[in-house]
């Protein structure tokens, strides 16, 4: 015996006559021989593919060689008989043991083993080609009495046979392969239809992974249990069992958690069984270990299915019970050591079962996306301890996982007395894993483990397939830290990505949430008027609103948490600061009427640039503050989107809101449309939330010439909406453009008129004016005025709400607020508002050049970070002029999104092309016009107060089909449940919140669920600044990732360029260094995507350019084909503006100068077309054809 690494101690147990033991496999059952090998005195030789050259198992023996080349696969490598062969002959070997997989049942390696003088540790090589021929192992076991399941006795030769079979035993059957194991070339048939297919399939899958497609089929028995017979059998004709193990927990017949012994199994049928496998092991004169596996059905009438003639990946578990080293009493046998030589000479000097174990297999499959293995580097593992924990594996926090080989990490042992401590034992156990950088199964098994048919013990081996809940985890990526360092490191490495970002950078110091009023009851808030909703419903609600502002005053809306920072801020303040003020928001403003905090853009930008949940901001705002009304915007048919979508959806949006804490729909029509409006009025009164009819307020109705939109106008579409059921009227002046005199004029109307339905003013202080025009609505009659947070007022935001409280206290019209108790959240939101000045507008003051352009204020900071993208930053006076233009050529409408997007976009348009008002309708013709600007003339939106304007809809519609009346109306019900299923497949579980995400914004949501999956949706969590900006070298960030699991990070250092071209990015987190390696974005590739450009030639109509800055998302034209004018070319898009550039003429196309990603300027040339008819040769009707799709197309 050699001396050997960690032998401390010498015994005649130890003796064998070997002196170099070599494990010819790879991962964790390659260390289970090292580790078997080290005890027994050998010194242990790895052996290691070149694509394993890094992986721990090599490092655990005391030499390790490479096998194969890079000629060769990787799994080729661990194949090559010839090559280990020779390499333990070099190397002095005399004993190689084989593991599972790869060569432990390949008669050949054994045979070249023994030819090569090195003994083989396994049976012998005819009893391995016995046993690998499936069908021959079935006539052995029909030659001593075992029990086989009615089958096929030889290979099949093709599917013809299987059918006969079939015929005869009837279905279902299920087709195994000859050779090889593992569940691989298995198929359950159950119809005649299918047999052809699944034979086919089966034999190509055993070919590739055993190279042998033989098959056999056997009559298939439905939820029988697997149980199998560990062997242990010596030279000299003695067998002995080792009990059973339960292995009938599989998922498409791969084992998942076995166990020793099985639980519930009739002791007759266990006898039986131990009689059955013993008889077997001896009738062919077995060697060494190995498994009599049986099928059990339903009866208790066993069944013999195959023997494995190696040692198993289960064997852990009877190691456990059983206190017997399956692994060392191997290698002893095939040094000559008999079964008295161990100590088990007779059956009944085997150790009886003591307790129970449990072995789970660990893999870096994700089972969210239907088990599809992961590989990359294991950036953190944390494992598992304690009494009665057995870990069998390879891996550590830094080592490659390899996309070439099994999935296994690593093998999760537990012993206990009975079977259920085993199983909360091992539920202890999955709990305590820690492993990132690679996803895991360890939420599938957690499942399992909880199951109550997993529970009883009798769980068969349908027991996965029968139970779909298995695969629903609701905890899965619950503490993705590693996700959260990859995002805070590309920030680093590659600069964040954040649109519009382009002021200041945000502030270093975040504020800590604004404190509570004195003697405030942290757990419960005042009640408030959600308390009311509850009780009375809507109509009881309105009632008290009305009497409210009779006997006691004025109600405010707090728009803070919504207009406010889409005013001021484009719409990005996240979740996370909200939160933080939430508590006192609930105690400080418990007497507001309602806070607008949901809806409108938020839902978009949420999605689209804050990579959150829209969802999870309204369930957790409305867990903070349950008091107070949540208001949101829908914008009627359009939901929260800038287009119609079908009745169904908007039906679904609007229940699932109200069932997630909107309490009052501000419904609004971006045209004053009375039909989308009442459309939007019913979608909210069917989920029983409070319906608030909207005017959308434009024009002058002061004026001395007021126009279309004069007050006779608002009464009348006003009367509508009171007569089809709503319980409180909004006026909706989006532009600050309701003047005192005129709020006067209105609400004083509209008081007169509906004297009993609440009334609600929204206006912007864009002209400075809002406060007064606030103050001028209250007195006339409105019950509700809204207003935002003094740090987050005035400009394009709202009024004061510190100047109406304190303008309003004592009288009449009092607030019901304390003037004093609003300051910490003035202060809060001062200092919050300093995280976001990359996104200030810089507005310095108010500015009445809104009387002249009537851009809403919600619409003003998004258009400004729009031109800046569009390279129109120094032309934004022209942007503003241009808008008034834009808004008078298409018929002066109503501006809300989406109509506003629909003037902002042509507003752009026509800067790029220096187009006015006039040109514009002369060239629209020849013009590619914005998306939303063609399908508003459409009708897409409704119709505008008026009609649309024409020449100019007859110029850009052309022949494209126009909607006549509600377009939802004449739409098809979405189907909601296939679009789930749909998004299942592509992003594996999702909820019905998501679905409802997907059906306002397909795309958005695409790429929302692409960054949580890259990043995980803990990056909502993460402080605004770290959100926003990279961290500086030594700062730390708290990250709460689950309740009371908060997470310290700190950057420490960002390396060197790699040749890679990576670099990797030092952290700590707790204390406890982590590297994250990033690829490093090339800028050659973006300077090419920006390259100089050749500009298109305006006077030539094949030359077609670019209409505006912005990024090809689609190239229709293709080089040598026939176009036809209006047929689109290319599709461009810019911020939210996208855009169809079409044929200016007919003709084929010469040249396409830009592909999908490209960024171009305005004028840039885009496709090259030489003018003239179809060419000659064409088939029939080509041109027919290409004037159809230039039709769909548009």
């Amino acid at each position: 015996m050699a001396a050997s690494k960690g032998v401390v101690v010498t015994s005649v147990d130890m003796d064998t006559p070997f002196r170099r033991i070599m494990a010819a496999n790879r991962g964790e059952i390659a260390v289970r021989i090292i580790r078997a090998g080290i005890e027994l005195g050998l010194e242990t030789l790895a052996i290691y593919s070149p694509a394993d050259r890094l992986q721990p198992h090599r490092f655990k023996a005391d030499e390790s060689y490479q096998v194969g080349d890079a000629s060769m696969t990787p799994v080729a490598c661990y194949l090559d008989v010839p090559g280990i062969v020779k390499l333990a002959q070099e190397q002095g070997v005399d004993v190689i043991h084989p593991g599972y997989g790869f060569l432990s049942e390949n008669a050949a390696f054994a045979r070249a083993c023994v030819e090569a003088g090195i003994t083989f540790v396994g049976p012998l090589p005819e009893t391995i080609e016995a046993m690998g021929d499936k069908t021959a192992a079935r006539r052995l076991a029909q030659e001593c009495g075992v029990p086989v399941v009615p089958g096929t006795d030889d290979a099949l030769e093709n599917a013809d046979q299987a059918k006969a079979f079939a015929a005869v035993a009837g279905y279902p059957v299920i087709l195994k392969a000859r050779s090889g194991g593992g569940g691989r070339g298995m198929r359950v048939v159950r119809s005649e239809d299918e047999l052809e297919d699944l034979f086919a399939r089966a034999s190509n899958e055993a070919l590739a992974a055993f190279g042998d497609g033989g098959m056999f089929v056997e009559k298939y028995l439905e939820d029988p249990r697997h149980i199998e017979i560990q062997i242990l059998a010596d030279n000299y004709g003695n067998v002995v069992h080792l009990y059973e193990r339960d292995c009938s927990v599989q998922r498409r017949h791969q084992k998942v958690v076995e166990m020793a012994p099985a639980p519930g199994l009739d002791q007759s049928t266990r006898e039986a069984l131990f009689d059955d496998a013993v008889a077997l092991a001896k009738h062919m004169g077995y060697r060494n270990a190995g498994t009599v596996e049986f099928i059990v059905d339903k009866h208790g009438k066993h069944f013999f299915m195959e023997v494995n003639p190696r040692i198993q990946v289960e064997h852990t578990v009877t190691e456990e019970v059983t206190g017997i080293d399956l692994v060392a009493s191997q290698i002893k046998i095939a040094g000559g050591a008999s079964l008295e030589d161990l100590g088990l000479g007779t059956q009944e000097a085997v150790p009886k079962p003591n307790g129970y174990a449990i072995q789970c297999r660990v893999t870096s499959e994700d089972p969210e996306r239907n088990f599809q293995p992961d590989s990359g580097r294991i950036t953190a593992y944390r494992s598992p301890g304690g009494h009665g924990i057995r870990l069998d594996g390879a891996m550590a926090s830094g080592n490659m996982v390899s996309q070439h080989y099994d999935s296994l990490l690593v093998k999760v042992i537990c012993k206990a007395p009975t079977f259920m401590t085993a199983v909360q034992k091992m539920q202890r156990a999955l709990y305590e894993f820690h492993i990132r950088g690679v996803k895991s199964n360890i939420p599938f098994l957690e499942n399992v483990l909880r199951h109550p048919e997993f529970l009883s013990g009798v769980a068969s081996t349908s027991f996965i397939e029968r139970n779909p809940e298995l695969f629903r985890f609701s905890t899965v990526g619950t503490a993705d830290l590693t996700h959260v360092l990859e995002f805070l490191a590309e920030q680093q490495v590659n600069g964040p990505k954040h649109p519009g970002a382009v002021g200041a950078p945000p502030a270093k110091a975040a504020p800590p949430p604004p404190p509570l009023p004195r003697a405030a009851d942290p757990h419960i808030p005042p009640s408030g008027w959600r308390a009311v909703i509850e009780k009375e419903g809507p109509e009881g609600w309105a009632k008290a609103v009305r009497e409210h502002r009779k006997t006691r005053g004025v109600l405010l809306t707090d728009t803070t948490m919504r207009d406010a920072h889409q005013s001021l801020l484009a719409t990005r303040m996240r979740t996370h600061d909200m939160l933080k003020a939430a508590p006192a928001t609930a105690h400080i403003l418990a007497n507001a009427g309602s806070l607008e905090m949901w809806g409108g853009a938020t839902f978009d930008v949420a999605l689209r640039f804050l990579h959150e949940c829209p969802w999870r901001r309204l369930e957790l705002l409305r867990e903070r503050i349950p008091n107070i009304p949540f208001q949101m915007l829908l914008r009627g048919a359009n939901a929260v989107g800038y287009t119609s979508y079908p009745d169904n959806a908007v039906y679904a949006f609007v229940r699932e809101a109200k069932l997630a804490g909107v309490d009052i729909f501000r419904v609004f029509d971006s045209l004053n449309d009375i039909d989308q409006l009442k459309f939007g009025i019913d979608s909210v009164r069917a989920a029983d939330g409070v319906a608030e009819g909207t005017l959308c307020y434009t024009g002058d109705v002061s004026g001395a010439n007021p126009g279309k939109y004069n007050l006779e106008y608002y009464l009348s579409l006003a009367e509508k909406m009171v007569d089809h059921g709503i319980h409180s009227l909004a006026i909706k002046d989006m532009a600050g453009l309701l003047k005192p005199r005129a709020a006067a004029m209105l609400v004083g109307a509209l008081r007169k008129r509906f004297p009993d339905v609440p009334i609600h003013m929204h206006t912007h202080d864009t002209a400075g004016t809002a406060v007064a025009t606030q103050l001028a609505a209250a007195a006339a009659g409105a019950d509700l005025i809204d207003c935002c947070v003094d740090s987050m007022s005035g400009t394009t935001s709202q009024p004061s709400m510190g100047a109406l409280v304190h303008s309003l206290a004592g009288t009449e019209l009092d607030t019901g607020i304390d003037p004093d108790a609003i300051m910490p959240l003035i202060d809060y939101w001062d200092a919050a508002r300093l995280l976001y000045a990359p996104f200030e507008s810089n507005l310095k003051s108010s500015s009445s050049d809104v009387y002249r352009h009537e851009m809403p204020g919600g619409q003003y900071t998004n258009l400004k970070f729009q031109a800046a993208s569009l390279g129109l930053g120094d032309e934004w006076g022209r942007v503003k002029s241009s808008y008034a233009a834009a808004n008078r050529g298409l018929g002066d409408i109503v501006k809300v999104t989406p109509s506003s997007k629909v003037v902002g976009d042509l507003a752009q348009f026509m800067v790029s092309n220096n187009l006015d008002e006039h040109t514009l309708v002369e060239q629209a013709e020849q013009l590619s016009l914005p998306s939303s600007v063609v399908e508003f003339l459409q009708g897409y939106l409704g119709t505008p107060v008026g009609g649309f304007p024409e020449p100019l809809r007859s110029r850009v519609v052309k022949d494209r089909p126009v909607v006549q009346g509600r377009p939802g109306a004449s739409m098809p019900k979405m189907d909601l449940g296939a679009l789930r299923e749909q998004l299942e497949e592509k992003h594996g579980q999702v909820t019905a919140r998501d679905v409802l995400s997907a059906a306002m914004y397909p795309q958005v949501f695409a790429e929302y669920k692409q960054f949580v999956q890259r990043y995980s949706r803990h990056v909502e969590k993460l402080p605004t600044r770290a959100f926003l900006a990279p961290l500086d070298i030594d700062e730390e960030v708290d990250i709460e990732l689950t309740k009371g699991n908060t997470v310290n990070i700190k950057l420490k250092a960002i390396g060197e360029l790699q040749p890679n071209g990576t670099r990797e990015v030092y952290f700590e987190t707790n204390g406890i260094p982590r590297v994250v390696e990033v690829k490093e974005e090339s800028k050659a590739t973006e300077s090419l995507k920006k390259a100089s450009r050749d500009k298109a030639d305006s006077s030539d109509p094949g030359s077609v350019p670019a209409p505006m800055a912005g990024q090809v998302i689609e190239v229709k034209a293709k080089p040598g084909s026939f176009v036809v004018a209006g047929q689109a070319l290319v599709v461009m898009s810019a911020m939210k503006m996208e855009t169809s550039v079409n044929a200016q003429c007919s003709g084929t196309v010469q040249h396409v100068y830009v592909i999908k990603g490209d960024a171009c300027e305005a004028g840039d040339l885009l496709v090259l077309i030489k003018p003239g008819d179809e060419p000659s040769g064409s088939s029939s009707g080509s041109y027919d054809a290409a004037v159809e799709f230039a039709r769909a197309a548009a």
